[in-house]
């Protein structure tokens, strides 16, 4: 089997806040676009099962099948250096150790982590985005208000550049 392969069998990883974005906002269905099953390092899944059982977010992980929660390996030394949180961290160890493979992280710092060690990332924004490419969804606009309203963090300008991406 060619690496190509390999890396395509591989699930992408994603961390706790894309999780609780798109959960809060009815949109967690959506990372289905980017893969048929997502990664749930077991550090993002203790930090989302801290909120009890009965969180939206904690039901959701609990509840659904293609969100696999996988003990990853130990933090390596180039990743621990950035002093990020565990949940990025281990997001961030499963890219780098399974090269190719895709993170999902909304923190700066985590991306910028990403980018340095040329692990391909996205953000909860561009699973939007990648989801009205494919004609998953009709507009990416009412989605990105709700997330707006869910508490996560947009400002107008990077809503109005992401629209025009898609061409709204």
């Amino acid at each position: 089997m060619s690496n190509k392969l390999l890396n395509e069998a591989i699930k992408p990883a994603i961390n706790t806040s894309p999780l609780i974005f798109l959960t809060k906002g009815g949109f967690l269905h959506l990372l289905q676009t980017v893969s048929p099953e997502i990664t749930v390092p077991q550090a993002v899944s203790s930090e989302i099962q801290a909120y009890g059982e009965t969180d939206i977010t904690a039901n959701a992980l609990a509840n659904t099948s293609w969100l696999v929660v996988t003990e990853i390996p130990p933090v390596p030394a180039i990743i621990q250096s950035w002093d990020l949180g565990a949940g990025e961290s281990a997001v961030l160890t499963w890219g780098y150790l399974n090269r190719g493979t895709e993170v999902i992280i909304d923190d700066l710092a985590g991306r910028r982590c990403a980018a340095a060690l040329d692990i391909p990332v996205r953000g909860t924004l561009c699973i939007i985005l990648t989801a009205k490419q494919r004609g998953v969804i009709p507009s990416a606009r009412p989605i990105l208000e709700q997330l707006r309203l869910s508490g996560m963090y947009l400002s107008q300008k990077v809503i109005n550049q992401a629209l025009a991406l898609v061409g709204e």
